[in-house]
């Protein structure tokens, strides 16, 4: 085996190369270190690519769910209802603005919401002030977002996604192809740009929406609720000299947050974007070797099921195995790939499971999420891969589950 072969594979990495670096040092050479012009092109370039009216970048992933939900004015007490299989932020971001979580079950075949689901966990909190749904796109296949929109419809629920997997997918719906991230069936959409991400900027994240009303709300609540828009000034006495605005004024309305992304973040993150495409690309072809080196394991190891209304940007190589038949526990599994430095991943525990969520909702058991996660197991699957190592970690899961 060559050192080549050898190297450590994670489960999900970077890829930066000479042209994010030179974009990087190009602002560090210039004038503005952050909320300079390369935020504004970021967002511009952005919601060009997702085919959004507006995008508003901020400091992270979960910052994003968290403005997201903020801008559509949800108070304490309010009820929002959250797919069982997420990430940790997903859930937190309802209960940083002190509204409630409603879990809702997932399809065990592909972790994701349905329009069923969520109606069944509507019934399930009869009583509660429900404003807000909150689909997960998992792993790069999508909600069906159609079906989602007419049951948000029938209840007056916002819509907001959670696309911090799908940056590059898109929705096929009534013959129309729509990028995630359109916002043509949500309020809003949230993405991460975590290293193991599509794209990075180290940390960071973006919300799209159509409403020119709540990205402007959206910017001013990711800086502390500060405008400078003289519009909007109450306070005229110190707001004004005669007709014309104070150079230094400002308003806060109400508080807001520090979640600004800086210009050095934001060089990286348009840099990235371009490219995108060769990303989704060399994701794609790994993914359909995947499938082909893992076909023989069927039906015991097998991919997560597919879905027709979507066109994914994978972001994960989520596999579901059968440890009972094949005799080896999901963990033996995984130390097993790392001791041939091969690194997974399970995405995820299902979010009612964790201790805060649990004392506070009690016990509680969906069958499809708990089904999904029994399964799951995340490989290793970014750009920089190649198909060699690709048919290394899958002879390396033969050899596992023929020990087995």
């Amino acid at each position: 085996m060559s050192k080549e072969s050898e190297r450590p594979l994670p489960y999900g990495r970077q890829s930066i190369d000479d042209s994010d670096i030179a974009a990087v040092a190009q602002v560090l050479a210039g004038d503005w270190l952050t909320t300079g012009p390369a935020v504004e092109a970021f967002e511009n370039a952005f919601a060009e690519r997702v085919g959004a009216a507006h995008a508003v970048a901020c400091s992270s992933g979960t910052a994003a769910l968290h403005l997201a939900l903020e801008a559509l004015w949800h108070a304490e007490g309010d009820h929002v209802i959250v797919p069982a299989i997420s990430f940790l932020a997903t859930a937190n971001a309802v209960r940083f603005m002190g509204a409630e979580v409603i879990f809702a079950d997932v399809d065990p075949e592909t972790g994701l919401l349905t329009s069923d689901h969520a109606e069944a966990a509507l019934k399930g909190a009869a009583g509660a002030r429900v404003k807000a749904l909150l689909p997960v796109h998992l792993a790069g296949q999508c909600v069906d977002m159609a079906s989602l929109k007419s049951f948000a419809k029938a209840f007056g629920l916002n819509i907001v996604e959670d696309a911090c997997h799908a940056l590059g997918s898109i929705v096929a719906s009534g013959g129309e192809r729509t990028p995630v991230g359109a916002c043509r069936q949500s309020d809003m959409a949230t993405f991460s740009f975590h290293p193991v991400k599509a794209i990075t900027t180290g940390e960071g994240g973006m919300v799209t929406c159509a409403s020119g009303d709540i990205a402007q709300r959206l910017a001013s609540m990711r800086n502390h609720g500060m405008s400078r828009d003289a519009r909007a000034f109450q306070n005229a006495a110190l707001a004004f000299e005669g007709e014309v605005a104070n150079p230094w004024y400002y308003e806060m309305e109400e508080v807001g947050f520090n979640y600004r992304l800086s210009d050095i973040q934001c060089a990286l993150g348009l840099s990235q974007l371009s490219r995108l495409d060769d990303f989704l690309a060399k994701r794609s072809a790994l993914v359909a070797r995947y499938e082909q080196e893992l076909a023989e394991l069927a039906p015991t190891v097998r991919p997560i099921a597919r879905v027709p209304q979507c066109d994914p940007a994978w972001h994960l190589f989520v596999v579901l195995i059968d440890f009972d038949q094949i005799g080896v526990s999901r963990a033996d599994v995984m130390n097993a790939l790392k001791a041939q430095g091969i690194g997974s991943q399970v995405h995820y525990i299902p979010l009612y499971q964790q201790p805060y969520y649990r004392q506070r909702y009690g016990r509680q058991k969906l069958p499809g999420a708990e089904a999904y996660y029994a399964r799951c197991l995340s490989l290793p699957l970014f750009p920089d891969m190649g198909q060699d190592d690709v048919v290394r970690v899958s002879s390396a899961l033969k050899e596992i589950v023929a020990g087995g």
